[in-house]
């Protein structure tokens, strides 16, 4: 008897055929970042769908990658659900040390060299902002989501968002230079009925956004001049 794997299938692909992909277009404005102001670089800007009156859809588990690399992370910004791990591959040549002491998970996976990683998992929603304890201009931000339907856009500005089963939903955003207020209006009701989704045109304003020196993963400032720890044998 076969009908028993015929039905598993059949239900299976009634499944992906309700599934819709959400989708549309983000926008900054009153920007002061060159990249914005004259490539019309618009991404980083994150989206998610909350489900409205019913449990969050659960999300398997995955590893995703933040490469450190030419004394940056690589991408800046990362879009993941609850419960995903973060891999930290070390590529340069000299030692680093990730971290996080703001809100959402806090972590210190500490000093590591050259050709090694280390691993994260995320276990709450929340924003984490990530630096490194040694260089100062290496930072990241990683949102975490109570929902697997969640996008970043691109740098032409388009968020895709596949695999969204019917329900009512709210339309969440994120961007690094944009106030809690201004994050709060652009939060919107979406209804997904089995059929494409296309989202009206979202425009986030970086209005009043100053940009903040921080501390090292102690509190304290960084030294003036920072000296790179290049793995023995192996140089800069």
């Amino acid at each position: 008897m076969t009908w028993p794997s015929r039905i598993c299938f059949s239900a299976a692909l009634a499944a992906q055929a309700v599934a819709a992909t959400v989708s549309g277009t983000v926008q900054l404005v009153d920007s002061r970042d060159a990249n914005v102001r004259h490539k019309s670089d618009y991404s980083g800007v994150v989206a998610w769908m909350e489900r409205v009156g019913a449990p969050q859809p659960a999300a398997g588990p995955r590893t995703v990658r933040i490469v450190q690399k030419s004394k940056r992370f690589i991408p800046h910004v990362t879009a993941i659900p609850v419960g995903t791990t973060v891999d930290f591959p070390n590529l340069d040549l000299i030692f680093h040390n990730a971290f996080s002491n703001f809100a959402g998970q806090p972590f210190d996976i500490g000093l590591y060299p050259p050709g090694t990683s280390q691993k994260v998992r995320f276990v709450r929603e929340g924003v984490v902002r990530v630096f490194c304890n040694i260089h100062p201009t290496m930072s990241a931000v990683i949102v975490v989501a109570p929902t697997p339907y969640i996008a970043v856009s691109t740098k032409g500005g388009e968020i895709s968002i596949p695999g969204v089963e019917p329900g009512e939903y709210l339309l969440r955003v994120f961007h690094e230079r944009a106030s809690e207020q201004t994050l709060r209006a652009l939060e919107r009701k979406v209804t997904v009925n089995g059929s494409p989704v296309t989202l009206p045109s979202i425009t986030v304003s970086e209005s009043g956004y100053i940009e903040a020196p921080h501390k090292n993963k102690y509190g304290k400032d960084y030294p003036p001049v920072i000296e790179d720890r290049a793995y023995p044998g192996r140089g800069l």
